[in-house]
């Protein structure tokens, strides 16, 4: 197939999706045109497996999307810290979800030390995380679960970083309401997995991660 009739047949979804979409809801591409004004913030990996509307069955216009390898939450990360502060200030989303998945590629090869390219200078930030957990990590039996509780406590640390942006530490001192939850998603069922990382007020954060760490299991399976 050449690479032109490849895209002609994405282009045939996209015309045969819109017809589906206006023949079940006439008015909803005019709805969508008007306004978004989504209730949650996704920050999620940039994994093809993992999209944020269809894993939440949301409609386009219900979840604002930021994502990247391995969905890390960086302070010096100009594109993320923009898109928070967009979907807070402005669009006044009330949850932000920060979403993890087992079998993170990313992940896996930051606690590895893989070498992939470029990427690596990004995956830093997970090869941090894992150096700071050392003594956990080094308590889990196989390579497997090891990588599932890398993913696990790299969502817990990128949750503690955003709480600790100062569009949301504004948020919080204004009295926004907003919520910073910590989830990861299993490529294996579908499923979302709660990490106890819930974070609501400024005094909220310790505490949450305090009880989030300590829920992260070093021999046992969290059903992943």
């Amino acid at each position: 197939m050449s690479e032109l009739s490849e895209l002609e047949k994405l282009l045939q979804n996209n015309r045969d999706w819109a017809d589906r979409i206006k023949q079940e809801d006439p008015g909803f591409f005019k709805r969508l045109s008007q306004q978004q004004s989504p209730r949650y913030l996704w920050i999620g990996c940039s994994d093809s497996r993992v999209p944020a509307n269809q894993i939440l069955g949301l409609d386009p216009g219900e979840v604002f999307v930021h994502r990247n390898i391995a969905n890390v939450m960086s302070h010096g990360d100009l594109n993320a810290l923009s898109v928070i502060q967009f979907a807070v200030d402005i669009l006044k989303v009330e949850h932000i979800l920060l979403v993890g998945h087992y079998g993170c590629g990313g992940v896996h090869a930051a606690m590895t030390g893989l070498r992939v390219g470029l990427a690596d200078n990004w995956l830093r930030h997970v090869a941090d995380v894992t150096m700071k957990h050392a003594d956990l990590l080094g308590q889990v039996d196989t390579e497997s679960l090891r990588h599932a509780r890398l993913c696990e406590l790299n969502v817990i640390e990128q949750v503690f970083n955003v709480c600790q942006t100062t569009v949301v530490q504004d948020a919080w001192a204004r009295g926004q309401p907003l919520a910073v939850h910590g989830w990861v998603y299993s490529l294996f069922d579908g499923r979302v997995r709660e990490l106890g990382m819930d974070v609501a007020a400024q005094d909220e954060l310790q505490p949450a991660y305090q009880r989030a760490l300590a829920s992260v299991p070093p021999k046992g399976k969290r059903d992943e």
